[in-house]
């Protein structure tokens, strides 16, 4: 396009690119295996900026600048294609094996680091990983219909569907009633799964009947109970079954990060705090070694700014019991109210309290979810 200033054929970048995920592959035992081209960006780049980074304070400032930019910039791209993709659970994964390699190698030879921390640290980080590998799993999927059978939703009876835009909808059951004599009395009696004017509806793509808060991820092509969101750092949906294991990783990531952040500036930056370190470390760029430390600290420092913001928006949202997804649908149905400057949407529909809507997250999962005749056909 370049070399003869014409347009290139609709299709033709894609086509260039399929071929190359096609053909990239790697020698085995039986035989050829094909490499996800999303997962070598991250292994390739992120060591090569970093060290590009500490070769001076503006080449720093510009790279940890333009790396949030850019990763954003993919999001939007693979979220508009609804795109599966696994360069943000690779960027993850990499960044945590990455900055522990360096924090190996780096900072704990420099002697002002024990043992004891050093175990702590580990163990924050094997916690983390087991709770993302939690997450990854089952998130709720409801199941699918074999190929064989035809679903139908005739039997279900006329006097309790309605016809919508989007389907069919059913009435709440009975259990709805009493929820709002347990709301007059002030008591959490009943959970927050069934309120008054909850409904079941009609999922086209998947042909089934989907219970309440469930909902339909367009990336992973399945309905999900109490689906919340599809989250590309763990390249699955959260839903009923993960949604615990979810905020447990954040929150250990969290945790993890945080300290050994703290760890490196007490070692690089020696009698400063942490958060005066972290902005003025006259020592930071003496030496190599210390700059590729420093420039790892912010490096971290960005990405737990991004994933603090998460957990703090989760955590709102689970104290008002809302998903994502259905703060979305209240944001473009204008039926939420927004609430701490615009941080959480408050439906009203699930909010049973601070108390019981910490208890109904903490027992999700903990039961087999009833599938009524309805969820059958």
């Amino acid at each position: 396009r370049w070399l003869t200033c014409k347009s290139l054929p609709p299709g033709a970048l894609e086509r260039i690119a399929d071929t190359i995920a096609d053909r990239l592959r790697v020698p085995w035992f039986s035989g050829a295996v094909k490499i996800n081209v999303s997962l070598v960006p991250p292994l390739v780049l992120l060591p090569v900026f970093l060290h590009v980074a500490a070769l001076h304070f503006l080449l720093g400032l510009i790279i940890l600048t333009s790396l949030p930019v850019v990763v954003l910039w993919y999001y939007y791209l693979t979220h508009r294609r609804k795109e599966r993709t696994l360069f943000f659970l690779s960027l993850g994964l990499f960044s945590l094996g990455y900055m522990y390699y360096v924090f190996l190698q780096e900072v704990v030879p420099r002697g002002h680091v024990g043992h004891s921390q050093v175990v702590v640290l580990t163990c924050g980080l094997i916690l983390m990983l087991a709770a993302l590998s939690r997450a990854k799993r089952d998130p709720g999927y409801l199941p699918i219909l074999a190929g064989n059978e035809k679903p139908s939703h005739q039997g279900l009876p006329n006097k309790s569907v309605r016809g919508s835009s989007s389907g069919l909808h059913g009435i709440a059951g009975a259990a709805s009633s009493r929820a709002v004599n347990g709301e007059a009395k002030g008591y959490c009696r009943l959970s927050a799964e069934q309120p008054e004017g909850a409904k079941k509806d009609w999922c086209t793509k998947c042909q089934l009947v989907r219970p309440a808060r469930a909902g339909h991820c367009r990336l992973c092509g399945r309905c999900v109970r109490r689906l919340d969101h599809h989250c590309v750092w763990i390249n699955s949906c959260v839903g009923e079954q993960n949604h615990q294991a979810f905020i447990l990783a954040l929150s250990c990531f969290m945790l993890t990060s945080v300290y050994g952040i703290t760890l490196t500036l007490h070692t690089i930056c020696r009698g400063q705090t942490p958060f005066v370190a972290l902005f003025y470390c006259p020592g930071a760029y003496s030496d190599y070694s210390s700059a590729l430390s420093f420039t790892c600290v912010w490096y971290c420092a960005i990405v737990t700014a991004g994933m603090g913001y998460i957990l703090l928006i989760q955590l709102l949202n689970i104290s008002y019991n809302v998903t994502e997804r259905e703060a979305r649908l209240a944001l473009r149905d204008n039926t939420g109210r927004r609430l701490l400057g615009g941080l959480v949407i408050d439906t009203g529909q699930y909010n049973r309290g601070f108390l019981c809507n910490w208890g109904h997250f903490l027992s999700l999962g903990s039961s087999p979810p009833q599938r009524s005749a309805e969820d059958i056909v």
